[in-house]
């Protein structure tokens, strides 16, 4: 490790940009629920718990629409 560091050319903000199609959000999820995500990914042996997230939000949708347009239900 070095003593120091010249960050005079560095920027701020975010490291990637975020597409155009996505929004950045913070959300409270239950432990289990992100644990069970979690463990999803590390069985796959790598990936990306978000995707997952949203995958399986995206199948909740798209079968709740397909049902007669059904209204969900918030526990």
């Amino acid at each position: 490790m070095k003593d120091n560091y010249d960050f005079s050319q560095g920027k701020r903000g975010a490291v990637q940009p975020i597409p155009s199609h996505q929004t950045k959000l913070t959300i409270l999820i239950d432990n289990d629920i992100l644990e069970w995500f979690g463990q999803q990914v590390d069985q796959a042996e790598g990936g990306d718990y978000l995707t997952l997230i949203n995958h399986a939000l995206r199948e909740h949708i798209q079968q709740k629409t397909s049902n007669n347009n059904q209204k969900i239900r918030i526990q």
